[in-house]
């Protein structure tokens, strides 16, 4: 039986589904992270084909450069600012959805941490997960 994954913003008007399983589930404590979610990380499930994913409504959207240079779209809703998803311009095919996003948010399973060294004090996650100072490499 294949999991299929549902989300979108808090008011509903951005909604995705997708019956693929994700490729990375991470939490992210880069400053880029921090600042987006208003607290000490991110945590995305990220996957393969953005074309087997259906997203409905329409997002706004904006930019910014990773550490690597490459651009990263943060894509939200307009009406109530919830972030829903990213993609990236070097790897257009791949999308991540914010794990709190999800209809059923206990479907994230992280398994990593990436970023650490970026890491708050006071932002703990589980210190069992493999950590990364960095994106670990593909």
């Amino acid at each position: 039986m294949t999991q299929s994954y549902t989300g979108g913003c808090a008011c509903g008007a951005v909604r995705y589904a997708t019956e693929q399983a994700p490729i990375f589930q991470n939490h992210c404590q880069c400053r880029d992270c921090q600042r987006r979610s208003g607290t000490g990380h991110g945590s995305y499930l990220s996957f393969a084909s953005r074309a087997a994913m259906t997203i409905t409504g329409e997002a706004a959207h904006w930019q910014v450069a990773g550490d690597s240079g490459n651009l990263k779209v943060h894509s939200f809703c307009p009406a109530c600012g919830t972030p829903v998803y990213l993609s990236f311009v070097a790897m257009p095919d791949l999308i991540a959805v914010h794990a709190a996003s999800l209809d059923e948010p206990a479907g994230f399973a992280p398994q990593v941490v990436t970023y650490r060294g970026r890491g708050l004090a006071w932002d703990t996650v589980d210190p069992a997960l493999p950590a990364f100072e960095r994106m670990p490499p593909g």
